[in-house]
């Protein structure tokens, strides 16, 4: 579908409405979706046929000072991203120095049941053997 001959300046008079603050057919934001339906075209009429355009109304938005809803939309999504990765690193690091404490355990729990067991191989030796637990029979359950 070709473009309509007064699409270009269609484009320009939305975008002075828009800057104006008196939009006839959107609700004003300051992106390209809101330029689009303030032209009544489709967005990539402007994102593919007037990429010129787009840029242009980008830069009127920056030159006022302001900055595009879109460009604002994705700061907030930068930031809330930087703050989920803050608390995952942060996550991390307390399961990294449990992971390390948990070996720590485990090695001196390995290292006092060797010593045990040595010594309840010595003859005469003060160490016991207690005996083991059975598991409670579950009935229904097929465990010897």
């Amino acid at each position: 579908m070709s473009p309509a001959p007064d699409e270009r300046d269609r484009i320009r008079a939305a975008m002075d409405r828009i800057l104006a603050g008196v939009p006839e057919h959107s609700n004003g934001a300051l992106t390209i979706v809101g330029l689009a339906q303030e032209v009544q075209v489709p967005r990539n009429a402007l994102t593919q046929r007037h990429l010129d355009l787009k840029n242009d109304s980008y830069d009127k938005v920056r030159a006022r000072g302001a900055i595009p809803d879109s460009e604002k939309r994705l700061r907030r999504q930068v930031t809330k991203l930087k703050e989920l990765r803050a608390a995952d690193a942060k996550e991390l690091a307390a399961l990294r120095a449990d992971v390390e404490a948990l070996v720590g355990a485990l090695h001196q729990a390995q290292m006092e049941n060797r010593q045990l067991r040595q010594q309840l191989a010595v003859p005469d030796s003060k160490v016991r053997s207690l005996p083991t637990q059975l598991r409670p029979r579950v009935p229904g359950s097929r465990s010897s």
